[in-house]
């Protein structure tokens, strides 16, 4: 079986008009002129699809997952309602759950918007929506279970290089994912499974597709910590966010702030958190082995939902 199960596609027609709906596996799903493909002009959000014991699905911190889209959208002058994509997630999420038959299991879920087919000025956009529901793919559940070992490179600009400057997409999830792909290409040529980005003043920001969490030593109250977006251009973390909350609620001093190499270096623990494979330990960063406390990684996983 393919590990490509569902995909459901809104998009305009030549004639006028739109078409929404399931669409087999393999069949296209944009023109060759569509901007997202020639341009990567559009946004995504990546989330995670899990069976209910009632035989149906649901995606977990949906509605952090919409707002933060339309947040990508009106940054990029998209449409930004979101009912028509979580009908669309509906429907893919349906169709997926008809799949399990009530068996359980998790997917990987990709919402992407494009500008849909160029437009004459002061037409009105008519966007191409796509949600596709693959498998949960095999390394994702390793690095869950075993950790990752991640190698730590500079994006080349300040930690203040975004302020004043929207049109630079800082904190926006676009679909112009090069950089991030070269990063974790150039990752894996120096044998690791994943990056780890730093501004210019070798300050943390954020991995390609997750953000950086560590749990600092010292006794006390536990302490969880991560990068506070803004100027710095990182992308809030739906993941993070929702584990914050909750870890706050079990009485941890869960803080968003600055940080670097070494405060990872000195910590009980280091996560990588994204939405599809949760909280995972980072278990060696450039090459040095990192401490990895399997309790308290397995209790913030726990929190997370995972």
């Amino acid at each position: 079986m393919s590990a490509l199960l569902v995909v459901a596609v809104s998009r305009a027609l030549p004639g006028g008009g739109r078409s929404t709906g399931l669409v087999a596996a393999d069949a296209p799903v944009v023109t060759a002129d569509d901007l997202g493909l020639t341009r990567g002009d559009g946004c995504f959000e990546g989330l995670r699809l899990v069976a209910r014991a009632d035989g149906g699905a649901e995606v977990p911190n949906l509605g952090a997952h919409l707002a933060r889209m339309q947040r990508s959208a009106r940054s990029l002058d998209l449409p930004d309602d979101p009912a028509p994509w979580a009908q669309l997630l509906d429907l893919a999420a349906g169709e997926w759950a008809a799949h399990q038959a009530g068996s359980p299991g998790e997917a990987a879920v990709k919402l992407s918007m494009t500008r849909g087919l160029p437009q004459s000025p002061g037409e009105p956009v008519e966007p191409t929506v796509v949600v596709t529901v693959s498998a949960m793919d095999v390394a994702s559940l390793a690095a869950r279970r075993d950790g990752v070992r991640v190698a730590s490179m500079t994006r080349g600009y300040g930690p203040e290089a975004f302020a004043g400057a929207p049109w630079l997409l800082g904190g926006v999830k676009t679909l112009s994912y090069a950089v991030h792909t070269a990063a974790q290409r150039e990752a894996v040529r120096r044998g690791a499974d994943d990056a780890l980005l730093t501004a210019a003043d070798g300050s943390l920001l954020e991995g390609p597709t997750s953000a950086v969490l560590w749990v600092p030593g010292g006794g006390g109250i536990p302490r969880l910590r991560t990068v506070a977006p803004g100027s710095n251009g990182i992308l809030g973390s739906t993941s993070q966010q929702l584990l914050f909350e909750r870890a706050q609620r079990a009485g941890w001093d869960a803080t968003a702030t600055t940080g670097t190499l070494a405060d990872l270096r000195s910590a009980r623990a280091v996560l990588l958190a994204s939405a599809v494979r949760g909280p995972v330990a980072v278990r060696e960063l450039d090459g040095q082995p990192l401490p990895v406390d399997t309790a308290l990684v397995s209790e913030l996983q726990e929190l997370a939902g995972f």
